[in-house]
């Protein structure tokens, strides 16, 4: 089997981001250790701490924050980071060639079950001189030179993308390396998946509510098949789910906090998964454009999504732009 860094030199990857992509794979075979070892190794359990979300923080979230942040800094190609758990962003060699962005633990919440989480990653190009400090990651998500996630189930999961299709690679435990397991991921065009939070029903605006009504209704609705709800409550492990045999994934907005209606961070979520959906052949979208084209505002914004098969994401949409909600008689809450 073919390993991951030969891989990329086949691909003709520059130095630097093969060095950084090498970075990120070493920090993914130490979480996945001290993620397979739970209790035996007592980082389970949560701290008294909140991140810059106001999330509590798990013992692994700062572990696992601080391992990524510590060894990539250490790489002479990493301009700075930025991380879903830090308030700002931390500055490296000052001639590195790129900047990276990463969720540390997606899904953290299910590490004390022992369910599945991930750490998600964007690479993005360093700017020019003239841009400096948060600045620099303020860029959208298609300049992104490479995004990908690390699976951490009952294998150890690499899956990204340089912008020439989608890979995957399993960790080989017996001699610790990435091996190459599968090639051009390509998302079935229709699906009958869906993944969403359920719970949160009450707080989606009417079209969203109209579209999974018509979901349920199944094959004596209007959308005349039956359908199948899935939700793993990490984003990684879902998005995970749909590259490997297609779905629909949305995390829309709601009414709660009408100045915070979003749940998923833009830079560190949406960007990478984005990319990583369309590399593969789906659609990717924030219910209002697509999400690779918005243009970050800070480092910390969140989005709306909806991503997956193409066909699905497609009708999701018309839900959503049809102001008549003609679809069924659900009514506002």
């Amino acid at each position: 089997m073919q390993r991951l860094i030969p891989t990329l030199r086949r691909d003709q990857v520059d130095e630097g981001l093969l060095s950084v992509i090498n970075t990120l794979q070493i920090c993914a075979k130490e979480i996945s250790f001290r993620l397979h070892q739970g209790e035996l190794a007592g980082v389970l359990g949560s701290t008294l701490d909140e991140n810059i979300q106001g999330e509590t923080q798990k013992m692994l979230d700062v572990l696992a924050n601080q391992l990524l942040k510590d060894i990539l800094l250490e790489n002479p190609h990493v301009r700075a980071v930025a991380s879903e758990e830090e308030d700002g962003i931390v500055e490296g060699e000052k001639t590195g060639e790129y900047l990276v962005a990463f969720d540390p633990l997606d899904g953290s919440s299910n590490i004390d079950i022992n369910s599945l989480v991930g750490t998600i990653f964007s690479i993005l190009p360093t700017p020019d001189k003239t841009t400096s400090g948060e600045d620099m990651f303020l860029q959208p998500g298609t300049n992104q030179v490479a995004a990908g996630y690390v699976l951490y189930g009952p294998s150890t999961m690499l899956v990204f993308t340089t912008g020439r299709g989608v890979r995957m690679f399993t960790l080989d435990q017996k001699v610790g390396e990435f091996l190459l397991t599968d090639t051009d991921i390509e998302i079935p065009n229709e699906t009958c998946e869906f993944a969403i939070n359920m719970s949160n029903y009450r707080h989606w605006q009417p079209q969203m509510r109209h579209y999974v009504d018509d979901l349920l209704a199944g094959e004596t609705g209007p959308r005349c098949k039956n359908f199948n709800m899935r939700w793993i409550a990490a984003m990684v492990a879902d998005v995970h789910r749909v590259l490997c045999r297609g779905g629909l994934f949305t995390y829309p907005g709601d009414n709660r906090k009408p100045n915070k209606p979003y749940k998923l961070r833009l830079m560190y979520e949406g960007n990478p998964m984005a990319m990583l959906v369309e590399q593969a052949g789906g659609l990717a979208h924030t219910g209002e454009q697509r999400i690779l084209e918005v243009q970050p505002e800070h480092i910390h914004q969140r989005v709306g999504v909806i991503l997956g098969s193409a066909q699905e994401v497609t009708t999701c949409l018309e839900y959503l732009t049809d102001s008549q909600d003609s679809h069924s008689t659900a009514t506002d809450v």
